[in-house]
């Protein structure tokens, strides 16, 4: 059996310790996220440490910011200069971050909104769509999708026909803007909406992003490994920071 140190390493050796299919990991050689491998004198592939280490980069990076971006990040480590690779790693850690800044913030304005009361609802209190819109800092198209996908359906005038949202509406928008800006798809939305619109609860909301926090949480240490298996990957290319 080969050591990680040697080279000739089969596909099926890397696919073993990477958790792939044969397959899976001579698509990546052709998709540029593993270097070119070497050939014996029968045509045969061989691998080594560095096939190994950016296999296991790529799968890392894949769970923290999806596989597109994590073959773009692992090809720049083998074909662009060290620094402009890193800076696309760097780039994801921002991007990770402000997520989690927008949780931050969605989970606060869910504790204040979800305490607001509702009651002592009078008509003067309804707002049109733009009127919402505005306070929310959306498009008037935004809130139609919301009430065609059911996650914040107005009343609608009953003679012209045009959408009204009372109190209980506007706290409801408000509910679905922050989610949506924490990274809530439509999807899990339509599961939740109507349970709050039954119960009334805003622990609800709380436990949603707490389930999105512990995602977070799970691509933070996916890039943090990523991150180690692309240091061996330098180390392996014999690079220096900054250096082509």
């Amino acid at each position: 059996m080969p050591s990680l140190k040697s080279g000739g390493m089969r596909p099926a050796d890397v696919a073993r310790r990477a958790g792939y299919s044969v397959q899976h990991v001579r698509n990546l050689e052709r998709d540029g996220v593993l270097p070119p491998a070497s050939r014996t004198a029968t045509g045969h592939r061989t691998y080594g440490e560095v096939h190994l280490r950016s296999a296991l980069a790529y799968r890392a990076l894949a769970a923290g910011v999806g596989p597109i971006e994590a073959k773009r990040i692992v090809r720049a480590f083998h074909q662009r200069p060290t620094s402009e690779a890193l800076a696309l790693l760097d780039a994801a850690h921002a991007r990770l971050d402000t997520e989690r800044a927008e949780l931050r913030q969605a989970t606060q304005a869910a504790h204040a909104i979800a305490g607001e009361p509702i009651e002592d609802v009078r008509a003067s209190d309804a707002m049109s769509v733009s009127e919402l819109a505005a306070a929310l800092g959306v498009r008037p198209s935004t809130l139609r999708h919301w009430h065609a996908e059911a996650l914040v359906v107005p009343h609608r005038d009953p003679v012209r026909g045009t959408r009204r949202y009372t109190p209980a509406h506007v706290r409801d928008a408000r509910i679905v803007h922050q989610l949506r800006k924490a990274g809530y798809g439509i999807t899990p939305l339509r599961a939740l909406m109507p349970e709050l619109r039954r119960n009334r609860r805003g622990e609800d909301v709380v436990a949603a992003l707490a389930a999105r926090d512990v995602t977070l949480t799970a691509r933070s240490r996916a890039l943090l490994d990523g991150a180690a298996a692309l240091s061996a990957v330098l180390s392996l290319h014999g690079r220096t920071r900054g250096s082509a």
